[in-house]
């Protein structure tokens, strides 16, 4: 799996000047440097994502998803909580709780309207495949999308208030409860960082209460009114990874030491632990030592909802935080061995990676948005034309290449450059 770096070293560089100049200049204020290694990372997930999610894609079996107990979500989430902490953190210390909280709301705002038009856009885009196509398929119905169209008024009420999440839907969902529970650890931080720690684990056992002995059924939200099914992806579990993340960003945690120790403990829990995480490495060790295999099955069992991927079991939290330590040492103090250098036709090539998967990094929500609904088209593309090797490569190589498009097409919006430059 492709991993992030625990903690920036250089996120902020400050300008020449003492506290006095500083002060009484602008100029000499702190110039934030963005770090390569959460834009790269970010990027990386944002193409096993898309991956992922095309119905039916040969490349899925390759994705980190198969190999271990974390995935591409944990880079997701870790990632938005890194990106938060520079986003929001800056603006509760500046200018304190409520402004800082107003800050939060309105992003909640934005991803909230982005969710719903998310949800509309794919399944009208589903709709007019079932209208309009005659297929036997039901495009509608593999969504799980039958409720809605069988019966729009209440589940109308129910996407605006979260109360109807079809599993397809359900990470801005996350995101956006996540979100939410940003200006309480901010309040807690006012009375100590054991108290946001705390506040965060608390909230993570009560969605995960088998750690302590009680049980598997924890704090959840419901996703239709129809059953008892709830959220997949449970914002009460998933938090302590996105706070992880910001904890390291906001420098309440301290960046791990450059250790050949914790080197090795990472490597090897990560090749332990794959066979009790990955049913592919399960099945490749039953073919290759049958006893072997019979000797693991229970522990698979055992540690069910220690991998529960729903409500964030404490295994994925680990394994991801061994492989974000070997991304972060992978990456070089800085990043440096993100930063394209040379003139060889290998490093041009480097350079060019480096540009392209950075960019869709930068501009992960609008990537993400557009992915999810470009998935389910490119899954129809290759229903019409069959799963060959050949198409599928195609299929995804082109899905890529769309994504890195609109990663470039938001970035040149966001500049705005039909303003007047001064």
């Amino acid at each position: 799996m492709a991993t992030i770096l625990p903690h920036p070293e250089t996120q902020v560089t400050t300008l020449p000047g003492s506290a006095a100049n500083q002060a009484a200049a602008p100029a000499h204020a702190p110039v934030r440097v963005r770090d390569p290694r959460l834009d790269f990372y970010r990027g990386i997930a944002m193409f096993i994502i898309l991956t992922a999610h095309i119905p039916g894609n040969r490349w899925t079996g390759w994705i980190p998803a198969r190999f271990g107990f974390s995935d591409a979500t944990e880079i997701f989430v870790f990632c938005s909580g890194m990106a938060s902490a520079i986003a929001f953190g800056g603006s509760f210390a500046r200018r304190g709780w409520l402004l800082g909280t107003a800050r939060v709301g309105y992003r909640v705002w934005q991803v909230f309207w982005a969710h719903i038009g998310l949800f509309f856009f794919i399944a009208m885009m589903m709709a007019a495949l079932d209208l309009f196509g005659g297929f036997e398929k039901s495009y509608a119905g593999s969504l799980n999308l039958t409720p809605f169209f069988s019966d729009p008024m209440p589940q109308l009420v129910g996407l605006f208030t979260l109360t109807y999440v079809p599993n397809y839907f359900d990470i801005l969902p996350m995101y956006l409860v996540v979100l939410g529970l940003m200006p309480l650890l901010m309040a807690m931080e006012k009375i100590s960082l054991w108290a946001v720690a705390a506040t965060s684990v608390v909230i993570w056992l009560a969605a995960n209460p088998y750690v302590v002995g009680l049980g598997s059924d924890g704090l959840a939200l419901p996703a239709e009114p129809w059953s008892e099914r709830k959220w997949y992806f449970n914002p009460f579990g998933w938090q302590l990874l996105f706070f992880t993340g910001f904890a390291f960003m906001k420098g309440w945690l301290p960046k791990p030491p450059m250790s050949k120790l914790l080197i090795a403990a990472a490597i090897g829990f990560v090749v332990l632990s794959a066979p009790f995480g990955a049913w592919k490495v399960f099945r490749w060790i039953e073919a290759w030592n049958q006893d072997l295999a019979d000797s693991i099955r229970p522990i698979w069992s055992l540690t069910k909802e220690w991998r529960n991927k729903s409500d964030f079991g404490l295994l994925r939290f680990v394994h991801f935080l061994s492989l974000a330590y070997l991304g972060w040492v992978i990456a070089g103090e800085g990043g440096k061995r993100l930063i394209a250098s040379g003139h060889s036709t290998s490093a041009r090539i480097w350079a060019v990676l480096l540009k392209l998967i950075t960019k869709v990094g930068q501009q992960s929500l609008a990537v993400f948005v557009f992915s999810m609904a470009l998935a389910r088209l490119i899954g129809f593309v290759l229903d019409q034309t069959g799963r060959a090797i050949s198409t599928t490569a195609i299929a995804n190589l082109t899905g890529y290449a769309l994504i890195i498009l609109v990663a470039f097409a938001a970035a040149w919006f966001k500049s705005q450059p039909w303003r007047a430059k001064r």
